[in-house]
């Protein structure tokens, strides 16, 4: 946080990106989550960081696996990261966005028969193999093959392999992080699909069920990938450990400048249509030059702020991020996760790579 100075006040929010952050981020998780590989989640515009600075130096730091969610990401991130890397996308889409992922050798995420069978056909057509993962439901419940159609499945597939228009070349999962117990009962699931497929004649290549969190606690679920965001990014889990105790720090930081002192009170250049939660007033707290100050009022594109001596007009204060709270501090206090803080800052927002 500095004072202003005699050049103009930056009209607006900013949001500054520490590339170096990140990639010590990614080191950490790298030697932590050994010998497993780190597949580096870019969902979201990379978690509101800038999918292309994002993957760019994720590239440089030897990243190869991408987990891209959606077509359009995985597609972008193709162009980015080029044609050495494995990129994974796991929304279920119609037949126009298979071949479009299929066209930049994107790997699908495959939870049900239906799209198996318009995988199949996308690849028959485009006279291709689509390389393919499927997802079995170990509980929670967010899409998956169910565990009495998994022999079914099996089937299917194997005669789509054998009529050579895809390969199944992982078996993946998520689970709920909600207890231990509840999550060793989903590895058992786990487990035994990954032990049936290859009893089915299955050359399977990567098995993947844990995330951040699991990735970091619970060893025994790294399998051979292990799919990474909020840890790469610095965002701590809520209720959980620290950054600290993690190893790792934020990547993002949100500023805003002073625009207007009155009385007791500074008025910054950050609001909801920016992607501050207004529930945030009350609630949190932002850092100025003088420390800690409350979060008294959230308006459209101003915030109204608890004052300090010496406030003026172009002085920086931190919403969240590095020398502040973090982005998950902030969203504790509102019943909610960091990525979501991160998420909803909107893309008018500017970023810039530091």
């Amino acid at each position: 946080m500095s004072s202003g100075s005699a050049s103009a006040p930056p009209a607006g929010p900013r949001l500054s990106v520490d590339l170096d952050a990140f990639a010590e981020n990614i080191a950490a998780v790298r030697a932590r989550v050994s010998p497993a590989e780190l597949m580096l989640v870019v969902k979201d515009d990379a978690y509101g960081h800038g999918i292309q600075t994002i993957v760019a130096r994720a590239v440089a730091e030897g990243v190869r696996w991408f987990g891209a969610f959606d077509v359009s990401a995985a597609v972008t991130t193709r162009a980015i990261s080029g044609p050495e890397s494995r990129i994974f996308s796991w929304l279920t889409v119609g037949r126009r966005e298979i071949a479009v992922a299929l066209d930049d050798d994107i790997e699908l995420g495959v939870g049900d028969a239906g799209f198996l069978d318009d995988v199949a056909a996308v690849a028959a057509a485009r006279g291709g193999v689509a390389r393919v993962h499927l997802k079995i439901d170990t509980g929670l419940h967010r899409n998956g093959i169910r565990p009495e159609d998994w022999p079914a499945v099996l089937e299917q597939a194997m005669a789509h392999e054998r009529s050579g228009v895809l390969r199944v070349v992982g078996v993946w999962s998520h689970i709920a992080e909600a207890s231990d117990e509840e999550d060793d009962t989903s590895r058992a699931h786990f487990d035994a699909a990954v032990a049936a497929a290859e009893a089915a004649g299955f050359t399977i290549d990567v098995r993947h069920l844990a995330a951040s969190a699991a990735s970091f606690a619970r060893p025994e679920f790294r399998y051979d990938v292990v799919r990474v965001g909020a840890f790469c990014y610095g965002i701590r889990s809520a209720g959980g450990p620290s950054e600290e105790q993690l190893g790792i720090r934020p990547v993002a930081r949100l500023t805003a400048p002073v625009i207007r002192v009155d009385g007791d009170d500074a008025t910054i250049a950050v609001g909801a249509l920016d992607g501050l939660p207004s529930l945030l007033a009350g609630r949190a707290r932002v850092t100025t030059s003088e420390g800690a100050r409350a979060l008294a009022e959230v308006g459209p594109t101003e915030s109204r702020v608890q004052g300090w001596p010496g406030a003026a007009a172009g002085d920086e204060v931190v919403v969240f991020g590095d020398g502040g709270s973090s982005a998950t501090d902030l969203a504790e206090k509102i019943g909610t996760v960091g990525e979501e803080i991160l998420v909803r800052v909107s893309p008018t927002v500017p970023r810039e790579a530091v």
